[in-house]
């Protein structure tokens, strides 16, 4: 086995791809690829230059979501992330795609990008954008996932799942970003997103995501 992932620690997408590696077991190394100013040689991993990508021997793909599914029938005896049936499956995939497109907007390009990326590069916080994203948009959806969730532990049947995965990873950029999920309104997510970020597969990789805040703060 030889699993080289491509791309950032801070990037959302980056970070599922661990935590999906982590949870199934899988060794692999990190390359700092940003997602700008890639080398020449990245384009042949991704054409549309974008992260993460992943090798496996000779075989390379790309994208976080193209890149876990092929980990979960690559794999088939490491921990199973993608549900259980035909059913389950579906969920996972819709859930996952929920993250992807419809949080990640705002708070990883909304939130994060705003509070953390722009100022490290000398840029200003667009502050409008930030609340816009916190007080119009995001509560829309957490009310969705909040009763898509109700009591249960995971998001489908009461295992941890891709979906988890992918709706904690954009939290966490929020976090980064300064701001927490309202546990008050949103009981069910935040001690979801707890519960993830107590897990073995995310403590490996946050201190990795810390130290370049810490620089970006200083």
């Amino acid at each position: 086995m030889s699993l080289t992932l491509f791309g950032a620690p801070l990037s959302p997408f980056v970070r599922k791809v661990r935590l999906c590696l982590g949870e199934k077991g899988l060794d692999y190394q990190l390359q700092m690829v940003l997602p700008f100013g890639q080398p020449d040689w990245y384009r042949e991993l991704n054409p549309l230059g974008r992260i993460p990508a992943l090798k496996d021997g000779d075989f390379n793909l790309a994208d976080s979501s193209v890149i876990c599914q092929y980990l979960e029938e690559q794999y088939p005896a490491c921990t199973p992330l993608l549900g259980q049936n035909p059913q389950a499956r579906a969920r996972v995939r819709w859930l996952e795609k929920y993250a992807d497109y419809e949080l990640a907007p705002l708070c990883t390009f909304g939130v994060f990008r705003n509070r953390v990326l722009k100022p490290s590069m000398g840029k200003s916080c667009d502050e409008q954008a930030v609340r816009s994203a916190l007080e119009e948009k995001l509560p829309g959806h957490f009310d969705y996932l909040e009763r898509t969730l109700g009591t249960a532990e995971f998001f489908v049947g009461d295992r941890l799942s891709l979906a988890d995965l992918a709706f904690a990873c954009q939290l966490q950029n929020m976090q980064h970003g300064g701001e927490q999920l309202d546990a008050r309104r949103w009981p069910n997510l935040a001690a979801l997103f707890a519960r993830i970020q107590q897990r073995a597969s995310m403590q490996a990789i946050l201190p990795a995501e810390l130290k370049p805040l810490a620089k970006f703060s200083a």
